[in-house]
């Protein structure tokens, strides 16, 4: 993987420009299989505007507008993965949604995810409602995340529940809670048992210092600054099984926790309940075999 904490694009043509980007990077590392670059990367300097949410609203497109159908033709180009952010998508009420898009390959739009906790309420984009995961074949499963969502324990909890062994979490931090940021990041690594991939917008507009964390809470690589950064990583997702199977440190099965006799654990507040049938993402959403 490729992870591109970069300043967002400032150029004319952003998407041509993302092209020249990969055609280098391709270029100088040709073994790299997937490249995520931070929130609404394309987009610009969008907190400079007089007015974001009338912006956003000028430049939104429905996912099978030109600018998705450009970015699915880059990924076809380059033969490569690819996340270029988020893309601001008109849905069919008209609401805006800051949404990840994910290409395989062949240029498939194969996954989207409408970002669920917006930093409100200084952002206004329309609430997402459901979390997403996606696999990539003899790879594993992947879940995506916005930015605030990392701050809410459950949305990194639903991803593992439905299989996710890499949570791929881009980030537009522009201030100082950033430094909590990273201990979140390690957290929802080490109660998930999941690699945590949290790639920020790099300065002078965002706070870079992107994370990436293994499952066991190790920091595979911290970028210890805000200049725009290359960070190249080979995953191992057996460790994902390995932990799962053998415990953080050895020790705590926390996808076992829960037996088949016990009891439901009531979750007031969610009106629901945490049952020991459903607890277990290896019994309920087993990740595709490699």
């Amino acid at each position: 993987m490729a992870l591109v904490q970069a300043a967002p694009a400032s150029g004319a043509d952003p998407v041509a420009d993302l092209d020249a980007e990969l055609a280098v990077l391709l270029a100088e590392h040709p073994d790299v299989q997937m490249v995520v670059y931070p929130e609404i990367h394309l987009y610009g300097d969008s907190d400079a505007f007089e007015d974001p949410t009338d912006w956003f609203a000028g430049v939104a497109e429905p996912l099978d507008g030109p600018r998705v159908r450009a970015l699915a033709q880059l990924a076809a180009k380059h033969h490569v993965w690819l996340l270029p952010g988020s893309v601001a998508e008109r849905g069919e009420d008209g609401r805006i949604f800051n949404t990840a898009v994910v290409f395989d390959p062949a240029g498939e739009l194969v996954s989207s995810y409408r970002k669920i906790f917006p930093w409100r309420p200084y952002e206004t984009w329309a609430c997402g409602s459901e979390f997403v995961v996606f696999d990539i074949p003899d790879v594993g499963r992947f879940g995506l995340s916005i930015c605030y969502d990392s701050w809410f324990p459950e949305s990194t909890r639903q991803l593992g529940w439905l299989g996710a062994e890499v949570v791929l979490n881009i980030v537009k931090t522009v201030g100082p809670d950033r430094v909590q940021e990273l201990v979140i990041a390690q957290a929802n690594a080490i109660v998930n048992q999941v690699y945590f991939l949290s790639l920020n917008v790099a300065g002078p507009i965002g706070w870079g210092h992107s994370i990436y964390v293994d499952p066991d809470g190790t920091v595979l690589e911290h970028v210890d600054q805000s200049d725009p950064a290359l960070t190249l990583l080979e995953l191992d997702l057996d460790q994902v099984t390995h932990i799962r199977t053998q415990g953080t440190a050895g020790l705590n099965r926390l996808w076992e926790q829960l037996r088949e006799d016990d009891d439901a654990v009531a979750l007031p507040a969610y009106d629901g309940a945490m049952t020991p049938g459903r607890w277990n993402p290896a019994r309920r959403h087993q990740p595709p075999e490699r």
